[in-house]
């Protein structure tokens, strides 16, 4: 940053040591750095590159950068590499851009963890480097007990956390034991005696099915959701780049669903209702804070009848302060309605009604007060909180509950809110079979490049009703559904179907590290983003961005889409691995597929750093 002149008078000498320090920067920028400024040339042309390495936005008619495509535009001839320093870069989450822009933030409120997107002449539109060394990773299921070192070369949490079994540093791996905060034995014997506590079958939490998605407010590095996994629960592992870096960068790695995201002032990115089990686990949360707006966005996603379990001091300490929280924590949850299922040493297990008759029933002027009618509980997106407590549905008030079906059933049973949207049943169940069909599609071209252990994580672009996730249940994955925020907000379906995923914006960057996802799939998003005026060549990078090397990206879209991203190809280093037009039963038929794959690729610095 540039220091600003204090207006003072300049002395002789000081000029002269100026001139004398600026005559030698250019002597070492012109013979001593040659070599350096050689070797980025070269290892540039090794990939096709072109041009300087330069990590900010180019010019979109650069001719380094672009060539003239027989007056039809520019063709992208290359994209330069970031610096390896951006190895890691969530461009929504850059701690580096709040400092540039100045953006006056409150600390207290946790702002400085959500998210603020870059302008488009602040985006980088260059590659980013995979870190030196970098391995394909460990295949699902071992991957959830173990990880490359060099793909997340952070160890000070093993070292933090050493007492706890969060994860333990060996040899070219990194392990994770499973243990926790407040569970350093094992999240097994935890989740089982959670089980215990709320007298649920065979200590098996899932309770024969009745509970299927849960949220881990605070996760650590996701154990708790990594084990939940055995007894089939789906589980949003949730936490903010803090103190705790890359700890969800962990989660992903090891193969479980999670999200950068943070309990501040936005609302989180999932409707009301689809959570059946909220978790925080010593998450060094303030629930009492702003009128307990916090806890109030968690009684916003949890289901009728949902539980809240919370492992904290607060919940068995004697100490004063300890004790002055559980108090007026408990009496906050009272006045929410909630009741306590189960209390054990240093867990609390609160309960949501399964009705309104108790939000009714209150005195007047009691606070939280209701959220008013016409607040949309659904919207999410860059919306903030609210200190009131949301309404169930005359439907929901009326069953006593979601009436969802125990999984795996609810996959494939209509969702009731169906309604909200004007579904109907046929439709839902067409779509789910259309799906079923597009899937098969797939996996029938996919199948000469991978295994059934291949791929793990997936991310579906465009979720609609998540029939595209539902057609993949017998296979080794999970999927991150993604629900577009300027379109019906369906993710509502999503989670009453038993899957997961998050409200965006495809014109900006996803809250997720670099290298996350083996596979894209990309249904129309493309077209649908140009039809809003946003960058398709920004979103390309985006999409590379998250991907894993080796990792495939699925694109169904009109032709016109489909010869665009081909002009790419090369500059990003994808393969087309396959080309199909849709058939003519599909409804959807003037729809082409491209199935491409991510080049493995390191920058000659790593190379060196091997060496």
């Amino acid at each position: 940053m540039r220091g600003r002149s204090d207006g003072g008078k300049k002395k002789p000498v000081i000029v002269l040591v100026c001139v004398a320090a600026v005559v030698l920067v250019f002597v070492y920028l012109f013979f001593g750095s040659s070599n350096h400024g050689a070797s980025a040339i070269e290892y540039g042309r090794k990939l096709g590159l072109s041009g300087d390495d330069d990590d900010t936005k180019k010019d979109e008619t650069s001719s380094s950068f672009y060539v003239e495509d027989g007056g039809n535009g520019f063709t992208p001839r290359s994209f330069p590499v970031c610096d390896d320093r951006h190895s890691e870069l969530i461009p929504c989450l850059d701690r580096n851009l709040i400092y540039q822009m100045r953006l006056k933030l409150d600390l207290s409120l946790m702002e400085h963890y959500e998210r603020h997107c870059p302008p488009p002449e602040r985006r980088f539109n260059c590659l980013i480097p995979p870190p030196p060394g970098y391995k394909i990773p460990i295949k699902w299921p071992k991957s959830r007990d173990e990880v490359w070192k060099v793909n997340i070369p952070h160890t000070h949490l093993a070292h933090e956390k050493s007492d706890q079994n969060w994860m333990v540093v060996k040899g070219e791996k990194i392990n994770f034991p499973g243990g926790g905060t407040h569970f350093h034995y094992g999240a097994d014997k935890y989740i089982a005696s959670m089980a215990n506590m709320l007298k649920f079958p065979n200590n098996i939490l899932n309770n024969g099915g009745r509970l299927r998605t849960f949220l881990d407010v605070g996760c650590g590095v996701a154990s708790f959701g990594g084990y939940l996994l055995a007894s089939e629960i789906m589980t949003m592992s949730l936490a903010p780049n803090d103190v705790h870096q890359n700890q969800i960068q962990f989660a992903l790695e090891r193969g479980i669903p999670a999200y950068l995201g943070v309990l501040g002032t936005k609302r989180l990115p999932y409707p009301s209702r689809s959570f059946e089990l909220a978790h925080c686990s010593r998450c060094r949360i303030d629930w009492l804070q702003r009128d307990g707006i916090l806890l109030l966005e968690l009684d916003r996603v949890l289901r009728p009848g949902g539980y809240f379990a919370y492992s904290s001091p607060e919940a068995y300490a004697q100490d004063e302060e300890d004790l002055r929280i559980w108090r007026e924590m408990s009496a906050l949850v009272g006045r929410m309605c909630w009741t306590i299922a189960a209390k054990r040493n240093q867990t609390v297990i609160w309960q949501k009604p399964l009705t309104n008759d108790c939000y009714l029933e209150r005195e007047p002027g009691t606070q939280p007060p209701l959220c008013n009618s016409d607040s949309d509980p659904d919207a999410v997106y860059g919306v903030n909180m609210e200190a009131c407590i949301t309404q169930y549905s005359d439907h929901d008030h009326k069953s006593k509950g979601s009436a969802l079906a125990p999984w795996p059933a609810r996959l494939t049973s209509p969702p009731p809110r169906l309604a909200d949207f004007g579904y109907s049943t046929d439709m839902f169940e067409k779509d789910t079979e259309t799906w079923r069909q597009r899937v098969d599609t797939y996996w029938d071209l996919l199948s000469p490049k991978i295994q059934s252990d291949t791929v793990r994580n997936i991310m579906d672009m465009k979720a609609s009703m998540g029939s595209f996730a539902a057609a993949l249940k017998e296979k080794d994955v999970w999927v991150m559904n993604v629900v577009p925020e300027n379109g019906p907000n369906t993710l509502k379906l999503i989670y009453d179907r038993g899957l997961m995923g998050a409200v965006h914006s495809w014109c900006e960057a996803f809250s997720t590290y670099p290298r996350t996802y083996d596979l894209l799939h990309a249904w129309d998003i493309i077209s649908d983003i140009r039809k809003r005026s946003c960058s398709a060549e920004d979103l390309l990078l985006e999409m590379d961005r998250i991907l894993r090397p080796s990792g495939f990206i699925l694109i169904r879209d009109k032709q016109s889409v489909i010869d665009l991203v081909k002009k790419y190809l090369k500059a990003l280093h994808w393969e087309a691995v396959e080309t199909k037009t849709a058939p003519e039963s599909d409804q959807d038929s003037d729809n082409v597929i491209l199935i491409v794959q991510k080049k493995l690729w390191l920058t000659s610095e790593s190379l060196r750093d091997m060496e």
